[in-house]
């Protein structure tokens, strides 16, 4: 999963942009709406938990979650949401996924379109991408946050059950079975471990390598992404490094 760690990194940068170019508790909103559809116990509702624990460290107010819980169990009266995924190819023919979530898809599939053709890339059919990735939990953990030392966090992962992990400088990386991800999560706590981030993520199973200038193009796309509050997640199997 080589090069994964460099576009991690380029999103989070992307992200502090967004927070101050963007409402960021707009995103994080509509993934709390569009889990709670599927019932509001987090207990029960793992994907639920999840977007409520990125809201929360986020420092997003009670309310606006609760807001967003409540029009996801359909007790607002507000417009629902629609998710949407489009596999899309970008410079030196990458692929990428991007999930949107909308009250409006045809407002947002022309703003994606529009975004892809300025900065050389395009969107492709159903099918067309999908199939270079597979869905991966995974354990986002800042080595400076923790007392333990990357073999012993790694050690711990792999006896709970993880597939594979990536380090590069303070960040470490754990891969999961998606099924596995709180199980694996929980492990990790009990034994005092600071999770920056637990997600269900696209991970590309094989990367291509690309020239600087498709790199710079991707950041590029991958920035505008970041500003559109439909846009919810996106992924690419181009090499980071």
């Amino acid at each position: 999963m080589s090069g994964h760690s460099k576009w991690a990194t380029i999103k989070r940068k992307k992200g502090a942009l967004d927070s101050k170019r963007a409402n960021i508790f707009t995103k994080l909103a509509k993934n709390i709406t569009v889990a709670a559809r599927e019932g509001e116990d987090q207990e029960m509702n793992f994907k639920l938990k999840l977007a409520i624990d990125k809201a929360k460290s986020a420092n997003m107010p009670k309310d606006n979650i609760q807001r967003a819980i409540d029009r996801g169990a359909g007790n607002t009266g507000e417009t629902q949401l629609e998710e949407a995924t489009y596999e899309c190819y970008g410079p030196e023919g990458v692929a990428i996924i991007i999930e949107t979530i909308t009250d409006n898809t045809n407002r947002t599939v022309s703003d994606i379109k529009a975004l892809l053709t300025k900065h050389s890339g395009s969107l492709g059919a159903p099918g067309s991408a999908a199939w270079l990735f597979e869905k991966k939990g995974v354990l986002e953990i800042n080595l400076a946050k923790n007392s333990q030392i990357s073999d012993e966090i790694q050690l711990i992962a792999i006896e709970a059950g993880a597939l594979d992990v990536e380090e590069a400088g303070n960040e470490l990386w754990i891969y999961t079975d998606p099924k596995k991800l709180n199980q694996i999560a929980n492990q990790l706590k009990e034994n005092k471990i600071t999770i920056n981030e637990q997600n269900l993520n696209l991970i590309a199973k094989d990367e291509i390598a690309i020239t600087p200038e498709a790199k710079e193009k991707i950041e590029k796309i991958f920035e505008a992404l970041g500003e559109s509050d439909d846009v919810a997640n996106y992924y690419t199997n181009a090499q980071g490094e």
